[in-house]
């Protein structure tokens, strides 16, 4: 796979994973497929230290860093430096996988794949393309650790509102409800959702679980409104 096109040859790759043998290897194969490799680090922090600034094509990041950071926060990151991310991952890691695709990630590549597919994946992904995570989905909506909460229509009501980033008593206000009352439901929102395995102590959690559910389209918009 030496050589490759002119967009190919073009992309700027960065690599996040806290195994050398691994961001050896991938460097190794991109190289080889004519990509220009401008980092390769064990965490995100590393890694926006060592663009500074600049911006690649795409980062292959690896889901399960060893310095604890969140699945999240590390492709929110890797996105505010203007580049898309591919998750390279082990096929266990259903729960992490799709946050960081609610997240914003491009794709998901796993880490079982030949390494021609893995740089397939990243040619899409540098095109600006979406990858089809059609073997994700299909794990994903079979993970019984993701099972969803069964919200009634007041409580999405409520969820919405509030994960959108409307105070508590302004949701309370729109639905025409008492702000006791809407406490009672989001009381009991956080209640279901233990249930299934999937708390949302704060604000932000709730976010990810509308998003992760489809009760908000995704993290941008007035969504955002609830990260700050």
């Amino acid at each position: 796979m030496s050589g490759g096109s002119g967009s190919r040859a073009a992309a700027r790759v960065a690599i996040v994973d806290d195994h050398e043998a691994v961001r050896l290897g991938l460097r190794a194969a991109c190289e080889h497929a004519g990509y220009r490799v401008v980092a390769e680090t064990a965490n995100v922090p590393d890694l926006i230290a060592r663009l500074d600034g600049s911006r690649c094509d795409v980062v292959v990041l690896d889901l399960s860093l060893g310095d604890g950071s969140s699945v999240t926060d590390n492709v929110r990151s890797v996105l505010d430096t203007g580049s898309a991310v591919l998750v390279h991952s082990i096929a266990d890691r259903v729960a992490a996988v799709r946050e960081a695709l609610a997240a914003g990630a491009a794709g998901v590549i796993p880490k079982a794949s030949p390494m021609a597919a893995v740089i397939g994946a990243i040619a899409t992904v540098a095109k600006g393309e979406v990858l089809n995570n059609v073997e994700w989905a299909s794990a994903i909506e079979a993970d019984r650790d993701f099972a969803k909460a069964q919200l009634g229509r007041r409580e999405r009501d409520v969820l919405h509102l509030y994960a959108s980033g409307l105070p508590l008593k302004l949701v309370a206000l729109q639905l025409g409800i008492a702000h006791s009352t809407a406490r009672e439901y989001l009381d009991r929102i956080r209640a279901k959702y233990v249930e299934v395995g999937r708390p949302a102590p704060t604000k932000v959690d709730l976010l990810r679980r509308a998003v992760e559910d489809g009760i908000l389209p995704g993290l941008d918009g007035e969504a955002g409104d609830a990260r700050r």
